[in-house]
């Protein structure tokens, strides 16, 4: 049987791709700048002789072609950036670029990916279409590399029927996987607020204009958008992390600047509540007798993962692992911008668990603690291929 047959190969590469994970995660680089990341996957996909094309400059798009008659493509991502955090782990394959660290297990996506080119390639005679091999740089900041593989062609020529992509997540023992149909993660907006007033001494207030009120007015009025606003049945946040009003005890201060965060799962309230949130902020300003500057830099959209597509893979999962080991995942207002394939095209996108609590390999992702059961690596080649030959329809 096809399923095992990848079992098999799954199993006789587990090791080697446990070596391209630690390489990778010894040797991470930031977004925009996965230059020898990507000339590493480039080097693995010609020694299986796959070809590739390089796309938004440090992007990798391979492909693979089965020798059966179809004419039908899908597409496979993983994402290879590090984020800018310093590695706590004491492990012999710690980053060894100090400040810089794979702590969202981007080294297991791409690892995970070069594993399924391996099984797929060697089972090209067993299926049909094409499969497009997606190395994505820059997943972490904006404007998303996910948007500059789209823009430049990515699910075009030949355009994939689907997109599918896996995600870590150590919060699921390793030999189990999560999925949700439907919406699944927010989008994500950033808010930049500068509060002016005009300061003094802080004994004489009534002489000043004072941001720090007018600050927190603000606050607490912006989180009625909503409690009051949006709609009880559309998940909404909104959170504020960095608040500066560098005056002191007994000085005010002439502005206060404001960094937050807003997500939603619709696209519609998401344009109405930026316009609600900014005119609510620059009207308080305004009232009190001073000013706001309120910019808003719109992030990843919501990640919808499409039903009838997510029903088949979930299935797939569950004929790979069995059914007590696919879990239901509830809506998660984090946000990925693998959300963009999911607005231009179908796509599903899982979880991949990496715990062991009896190991203590817990930690959650962005923390420098971050790291994976390494076991979970023999399912993430093995799975994904898999489906991807039976979204093909073999």
């Amino acid at each position: 049987m096809l399923i095992d047959k990848i079992k098999t190969l799954a199993s006789e590469i587990h090791e080697d791709v446990v070596a391209k994970r630690r390489h990778l995660h010894a040797n991470p680089e930031l977004s925009f700048h996965e230059y020898e990341t990507s000339k590493y996957v480039k080097e693995q996909l010609s020694a299986l002789n796959i070809p590739f094309t390089e796309i938004a400059n440090t992007g990798v798009l391979g492909i693979i072609k089965g020798e059966l008659p179809s004419d039908k493509v899908i597409a496979l991502r993983a994402d290879m950036d590090a984020l800018p955090i310093l590695e706590a782990n004491d492990v012999s394959y710690k980053s060894t670029n100090p400040g810089v660290m794979h702590a969202c297990g981007h080294d297991v996506h791409t690892s995970s990916l070069l594993g399924t080119a391996a099984i797929l390639n060697k089972l090209k005679s067993e299926f049909g279409g094409t499969i497009k091999l997606m190395f994505q740089p820059a997943e972490e900041v904006l404007p998303g590399g996910a948007s500059l593989m789209i823009k430049e062609g990515a699910l075009e020529n030949p355009k994939p029927e689907a997109v599918l992509g896996q995600h870590v997540m150590p919060l699921i023992e390793a030999g189990k996987v999560g999925i949700r149909a439907g919406k699944y993660m927010a989008s994500s907006d950033e808010l930049y607020i500068t509060i002016k007033g005009k300061g003094g001494h802080g004994a004489q207030p009534h002489e000043n204009i004072d941001p720090v009120l007018i600050m927190a007015h603000t606050l607490t009025a912006l989180q009625q958008i909503v409690s009051r606003n949006a709609d009880p049945r559309i998940p909404s946040v909104l959170s504020f992390g960095k608040v500066i009003a560098d005056g002191a005890t007994n000085v005010i201060p002439n502005e206060v600047i404001i960094h937050g965060t807003f997500r939603t799962l619709d696209e519609e309230w998401r344009r109405s509540a930026h316009i609600k949130m900014k005119k609510m902020a620059e009207s308080i300003a305004e009232g009190m007798g001073g000013s706001c500057d309120f910019k808003i830099v719109n992030g990843y959209p919501f990640l919808v993962n499409e039903e009838k597509l997510t029903a088949q893979v979930r299935q797939n999962l569950i004929n790979y692992l069995g059914e007590e080991n696919v879990i239901d995942l509830d809506i998660w207002m984090a946000a990925e911008d693998f959300a963009y394939y999911s607005q231009v095209s179908n796509a599903s996108f899982y979880r991949l668990g990496t715990g062991n609590k009896e190991r203590g390999i817990t930690s959650s992702v962005h923390t420098p603690t971050f790291d994976i059961d390494e076991s979970s690596l023999k399912i993430s080649t093995g799975l994904m291929a898999y489906s991807a030959i039976k979204q093909l329809g073999f």
